[in-house]
């Protein structure tokens, strides 16, 4: 597989099923969403629910962090573009990370 940094979520997904031999039509159906949904998933067109990540996480027997890592960055890195900054603004994010994690658990 590709160096995780360096993947996108939806490709990362496309090779883990290319490299099973499993047709987009079998892993939609194994993960209950239509064939069409998969395939935007795949093309990083549409965002994977939670509970199809965890699934994708059973199916390819993957830690679960390592997709969410993955699906996250790709969140993060696309928000920061559509709201017109660069990457300088990550060190604010890890700081605030840092003072999140001192103080109580979040609610979600």
């Amino acid at each position: 597989m590709s160096g995780q940094k360096n993947v996108f979520f939806g490709d990362y997904v496309r090779e883990l099923r290319n490299s099973r031999k499993l047709p987009l039509r079998k892993l939609a159906s194994e993960l209950d969403i239509d064939p069409s949904t998969l395939g935007k998933i795949e093309r990083s067109s549409r965002k994977p629910p939670q509970e199809i990540i965890a699934k994708l996480s059973q199916i390819f027997d993957i830690d679960i962090h390592t997709l969410k890592t993955i699906y996250l960055t790709d969140k993060i890195s696309k928000e920061i573009i559509e709201e017109g900054f660069d990457k300088d603004i990550l060190s604010d994010v890890e700081h605030k990370v840092d003072i999140l994690k001192k103080r109580a658990p979040l609610h979600t």
